[in-house]
């Protein structure tokens, strides 16, 4: 079993988009939009296979996001080595996004860093 994909809910979707793009990698589908609803997704397919959904519809409501809530908190991208750690949240801090830790090596193993990416959820960056 393996899980075939995650979504997210986002207020910009062309900028969310743009990001996963650019930063990530991502590779997009054409967008769907079901005109009853308002609905519109993209699924951004990495190079693992993994994929995002990234969605949004009119009304959407956007309470604020803290670091320390219940649920899914983070999205976790391996991007292969410690220099392509460090090259990539050097970037997302030239960017104007937030850097909340790292680059390190944590207590269990990891070197990664963590960045508050688009729309206030957290991006960690792995080896």
């Amino acid at each position: 079993m393996k899980i075939e994909h995650v979504a997210m809910y986002v207020n910009d979707l062309e900028r969310a988009r743009a990001f996963f793009m650019t930063y990530l990698g991502a590779v997009s589908n054409d967008e769907y939009h079901n005109k009853q609803t308002g609905f519109r997704s993209y699924f951004l397919s990495f190079d693992d296979g993994a994929r995002l959904e990234i969605m949004t519809r009119p009304a959407m409501e956007d309470a604020e996001k803290t670091l320390a809530r219940t649920g899914l908190i983070h999205i976790a991208f391996s991007v292969g080595s410690k220099e392509k750690v460090d090259e990539l949240t050097t970037m997302l801090k030239q960017d104007g996004f937030e850097v909340i830790s790292g680059p390190r090596t944590t207590g269990d193993g990891y070197y990664e860093s963590c960045v508050v990416g688009i729309e206030g959820n957290q991006i960690e960056i792995t080896v």
